[in-house]
């Protein structure tokens, strides 16, 4: 279970947010967009907490703020009337460019490139493997060990805990260790999703 499956109950909380970013004159595909735009600053603030650690709570508290503007943009939509194909279109593209900046961010401040592509192809194969059984026919696949908020939620938090000590252990540093997480789950979350939809198409 993951917490993009807990969505439907959490809208219910989100209408004074949505309510307010209506009456300011918010577009969803406008939020989507500052969305993506915390996500960039997130990654530039990865990259130099690099050079100092406190950088790591600015890139977290970003990446909190990509989250929740991520649930606002659909509950606006849905509140506006204007729900489209296009807008889930949108959301989705701009959601897998903010999941690369914002790894990318984390490898480059540690200079592990090499576990950054591990990590990020192990994201984006998750995301399609749950977008990929909707266009066969099945329901968007949310399923799996880790889905996009939860690792929302763990990348902040990792963040958070590095701004203030960041221990090493074999050769990694809490970033480095996150990149490995990143990575691991992320294909095995891949596996999981592929294995289910597979499994409910014979």
């Amino acid at each position: 279970m993951t917490l993009d499956q807990l969505r439907p109950y959490v809208d219910g909380l989100l209408d004074p947010w949505v309510r307010a970013a209506d009456r300011v004159g918010l577009t969803p595909n406008g939020v989507s967009a500052v969305a993506g735009l915390v996500a960039v600053a997130a990654g530039v603030a990865y990259y130099l907490a690099g050079t100092d650690p406190v950088w790591y709570a600015a890139g977290s508290t970003l990446v909190v703020l990509n989250g929740w503007f991520d649930v606002i943009d659909g509950a606006l939509a849905r509140r506006q009337e204007v729900d489209s194909e296009a807008g889930d279109l949108l959301d989705h593209v701009l959601d897998r460019y903010a999941d690369i900046v914002i790894i990318a961010g984390v490898a480059a401040g540690v200079g592990r490139y090499d576990l950054g592509l591990a990590a990020v192809t192990g994201v984006l194969m998750t995301s399609y493997l749950g977008t990929q059984a909707q266009a066969v026919g099945l329901d968007r696949l949310y399923a799996g060990l880790v889905g996009r908020a939860d690792r929302l939620v763990i990348i902040a938090g990792v963040g958070y805990v590095a701004a203030v000590v960041d221990p090493t252990a074999y050769g990694l540093s809490l970033a480095g260790w996150l990149l490995v997480f990143l990575a691991v789950v992320g294909h095995l979350t891949a596996v999981q999703r592929f294995h289910e939809a597979w499994g409910r198409l014979d």
